[in-house]
């Protein structure tokens, strides 16, 4: 029987990677990584103009660069047959969003608007529409929008409509000219396949769609702002098909390009965290995954609905079919280890690392695992890119308690990697306290793979069992599970995830198990970081809003360099 296989295209923030797998086994055959020439625009465009604060931009040509680089190296390295790809899958971050032309092309294409930062990608981590959100936050109040209970009563910036409605206050010329507003992911299997096909998946989590119910009324948009009364028809047109289906077939003029054969089915599009909970085999009731990078996005399976506070999204059939997938998340985890490192190490322990031929990271995990649960006196809020859950409120930051002039750099290391498994715990406390079951965790990503003292301190802190994703790229092994699927069964594939899950999802046989002496420790400091959380975060947020208002006034200060 000849192999078959196919291609899983995942976007992460700063680069994008192509896995080529085997359908019968989940083998990761060759992979092959295109980092964005143009990075993250958060300071600057291209043509050196500046950016506020709270923006975070991308090119879309580096995505087009991904597919034209990535897609023929894995061919090449792997030395397969074109004839045995039987699809191609694409997952994205998300919220991120771009307006396109009467062509389908972006506007920053076009000289005429590449010098509006409005014409540009929108990325996930775009906070500059909180105003945007709160808007609309207050509109579905006073309106009681049923929509608003499936995201946790508050709208996020990081969303479609607050971009969208951002541009139009600030940039309405941008507006009237954008012939489409679309996902990212949606864009990409567009370019592939010449079919204009919106996901269920990204539609639900970011957009206000509901399977039962479509998108809310004109007249509610209508209520957010007159001018977007009719923009369901106008600009967000598109079919809405559910993961797991086909967005249609790889053109010829792509295909020949790729060195793929035209007619291969093309996935509908995924948001890149939840490509990974088919990928780990968490596929049924009470199985949360934790897909652990830059961000962590926390996905639930369920088999019934709950309004939950914070949650980022309750979608029917959202991840996986038959069931209700519940969406959260941290906006800093890896980027917040980053921070550190980049920003407040000091030149010692860069050269004490550089001598022990060690990153920075691996060496301060080092020095910090010497330490107990408890032992530095530190304890720190995770919100320094603002807060998504439970709060969803951009305008809170971080914060580390208990600093001394003994407290040594691997010490504020810790705290911190230990705030983002106190925010986890009290995410995953939201879920219980709502009746919804939590039985099993997996974490993926890139964290899981190289940070053993972190996921240790996970399984402390919840007290839960952790397992560990086998792949090394799982939410692109994700995206070539539904390209198989979407190829179906007499295509070489499957006709279900849950048959494909069944074959080719990998977790490897390690678990983190929780230590009881840590546990215990754990339960204390976890009291703590509440009585903070809460302070900051409900009582007195004036606070943090307070300092982001003042620092927002001079953005050219924060930027200089």
């Amino acid at each position: 029987m000849e192999r078959k296989y196919a291609i899983g295209v995942d976007y992460g923030t700063e680069s994008g990677r192509v896995l080529l797998v085997d359908v019968a086994t989940g083998e990761e055959i060759a992979t092959h990584v295109t980092p964005y020439k143009h990075g993250v625009l958060d300071e600057a465009l291209p043509n050196g103009s500046r950016l506020e604060t709270d923006w975070a931009l991308q090119h879309p040509r580096d995505y087009l660069d991904v597919i034209y680089r990535s897609v023929p190296e894995v061919i090449s390295m792997a030395g397969t047959n074109p004839k045995d790809i039987i699809g191609i899958g694409i997952d994205f971050t998300s919220s991120t969003i771009l307006p396109l032309d009467q062509n389908g092309n972006p506007l920053c294409f076009h000289p005429k608007w590449e010098d509006s930062p409005h014409s540009w990608v929108k990325l996930w981590k775009h906070h500059a529409a909180q105003e945007e959100a709160d808007d609309i936050t207050r509109v579905a109040q006073e309106r009681n929008e049923a929509f608003l209970s499936r995201y946790g009563s508050k709208i996020s910036s990081e969303w479609m409509f607050p971009k969208i409605l951002q541009i139009l206050r600030e940039a309405p010329e941008i507006f009237e000219e954008a012939d489409l507003f679309i996902e990212a992911c949606d864009w990409v299997t567009y370019r592939l396949t010449n079919n204009l096909i919106r996901s269920s998946n990204t539609c639900g989590y970011k957009a206000f769609w509901n399977k039962e119910h479509g998108y809310p009324e004109a007249s509610f948009f209508k209520a957010v702002d007159p001018r977007i009364e009719n923009i369901l028809n106008t600009k967000m047109r598109g079919t809405v098909r559910s993961i797991g289906e086909k967005a249609g077939e790889l053109t010829e003029e792509v295909a020949h390009r790729l060195g793929l054969l035209p007619g291969i089915a093309v996935a509908v599009g995924i948001i890149d965290a939840h490509a990974g909970v088919p990928a780990v085999g968490a596929v049924r009731p009470g199985q949360l995954v934790m897909a652990m990078g830059t961000s962590t996005c926390h996905m639930l399976i369920s088999d019934k609905e709950e309004a939950i506070e914070g949650v980022c999204g309750i979608v029917e059939d959202g991840i996986i079919p038959g069931y209700y997938s519940y969406e959260t998340g941290q906006v800093a985890v890896g980027d917040s280890f980053a921070w550190y490192i980049e920003q407040a190490v000091p030149s010692y322990v860069k050269q004490q690392a550089e001598e022990a031929k060690l990153s920075e990271h691996q060496f301060l995990e080092e020095k910090a695992s010497t330490y107990k649960p408890g032992q530095s006196g530190l304890i720190a809020l995770d919100w320094w890119n603002g807060n998504r859950s439970v709060l969803v409120d951009a305008n809170l930051s971080g914060l580390i308690v208990g600093l001394s002039l003994a407290t040594k750099p691997e010490e504020i290391y810790r705290a911190i990697l230990e705030s983002t498994a106190f925010g986890t715990r009290k995410i995953i406390e939201s879920f219980t306290e709502a009746g919804v079951v939590v039985n099993e965790i997996f974490a993926c990503g890139g964290l899981p793979q190289r940070n053993k003292l972190l996921m240790q301190m996970y399984a402390d802190i919840t007290n839960r069992e952790i397992k560990i994703a086998d792949s090394k790229q799982t939410t692109a092994l994700g995206a070539a599970m539904y390209a198989v699927v979407a190829a179906g069964k007499k295509n070489g594939g499957y006709d279900t995830i849950f048959e494909a899950a069944e074959n080719m999802a990998r977790v490897k046989e390690e678990t983190f198990i929780p230590i009881p002496e840590h546990v215990q420790i754990y339960d204390e400091l976890y009291k703590h970081y509440l009585e903070l959380h809460d302070y900051f975060g409900r009582d007195k947020y004036h606070i943090m809003h307070s300092l982001k208002r003042l620092r927002s006034l001079n953005p050219k200060a924060v930027i200089a360099k």
